[in-house]
């Protein structure tokens, strides 16, 4: 319950990351999810991506909206930046506080409910400019929170639990996002945390928007047969289209090689994510393509993970807004007040 506190002491002997912060420094409350909720899975995977980057959790802002996926943000990274948001809105809460505050690492969690639905507009033009973020979304294809009615991301023809049939076409957000022009986008599933922490980190180290689609079984309502969404059904029709390794300039590089071709992804800070490809005919550097493979994968009833798509030379909002260096809530009045006879320019500039 999150009532109660998690002990503060620490074993002696339990190992510390470059700056000191050990990975109990990454947890949050306790959590009142179901057990063997996917989402206490992905909170794990966050928790242990940030630690083994080193991420001061001072320097996070994590944001998230409605639903049982926006409660997990009080799950892990206690020591950080958190807002919730109402249903939906979470996306254009966090692009307000990236522009005034560019020095921090954004975090938004949600769901498919409150992405997918209520908030898919917000979803849209989050991706569509660029907010340089990390956006997950922990996608169970259903309200969790109202009894498991179907979400926009059930797949056509799934059986809720109920046994009602989901006649409606589904949302595919990773499809959604590499049309919007997400520079980063992948999908996973909580239950491969091999595969999601080097996700999660890569997407961290990106600058520009990053999406992660996670398949995140709810245990109550969408982890029956006849689901989709539910741990048997994935694990039967998981189709990875690599293996990853998050590798960190900073520390020795080591890699166990494995049978078929490796491409190196360097990132803008020089960290380099390491894709062994397991598709031949898989370019995670092509839009188009990957989007087609994706498609094609799901009408063959394929749930596809892995990195989908990344573009090294990115750009983000500040960028394309050329806004200052100096974090706006930084800046004085002089600074953020040009006087009137500026402001009489700029105004004549646009009549």
């Amino acid at each position: 319950m999150t009532y109660i506190a998690k002990p503060k002491l620490h074993h002696p002997t339990l190992a510390c990351n470059a700056i000191g912060f050990r990975r109990r420094d990454y947890e949050g409350k306790i959590s009142t999810l179901c057990a063997g909720c996917g989402h206490d899975s992905i909170s794990a995977s966050i928790i242990q991506a940030c630690w083994e980057l080193d991420i001061e959790p001072h320097r996070v802002a994590k944001l998230s909206g409605i639903g049982c996926s926006s409660k997990t943000p009080d799950y892990f990274l206690g020591q950080s930046h958190g807002f919730n948001t109402v249903h939906g809105r979470m996306p254009s809460v966090l692009t307000g506080a990236n522009l005034a505050n560019r020095d921090l690492l954004y975090l938004g969690v949600s769901g498919d409910g409150d992405s997918a639905s209520i908030g898919i507009g917000q979803f849209v033009h989050a991706i569509r400019r660029g907010v340089n973020m990390v956006y997950i979304v922990e996608n169970n294809g259903v309200y969790g929170l109202t009894k498991g009615q179907f979400s926009a991301t059930a797949d056509q023809g799934s059986k809720s639990k109920k046994g009602v049939v989901n006649s409606d076409s589904p949302l595919d957000l990773v499809g959604l996002a590499m049309q919007l022009g997400a520079t980063y986008v992948a999908r996973g599933f909580s239950g491969d945390k091999k595969q999601l922490v080097p996700l999660i980190k890569g997407a961290i180290t990106h600058k520009g928007a990053a999406f992660i689609d996670v398949i995140s079984p709810c245990v109550a309502f969408n982890n029956h047969a006849g689901s989709t969404k539910s741990y048997e059904y994935v694990r039967e029709h998981n189709e990875a289209v690599n293996r990853l390794d998050f590798i960190d300039v900073r520390a020795e590089i080591t890699v166990d090689y494995a049978e078929g071709e490796i491409v190196d992804v360097t990132q803008h800070d020089g960290s380099i994510v390491r894709l062994r490809k397991l598709s031949a005919d898989f370019n995670a550097h092509d839009r188009v393509k990957a989007m087609n493979y994706v498609h094609a994968a799901q009408a063959k009833g394929e749930v596809v993970t892995g990195l989908l798509y990344v573009d090294p030379d990115a750009h983000d909002l500040h960028e394309h807004f050329n806004t200052t260096e100096v974090p706006i809530n930084r800046l004085g009045a002089k600074e953020l007040n040009p006087g009137a006879e500026t402001l009489a320019k700029i105004n004549n500039s646009l009549r």
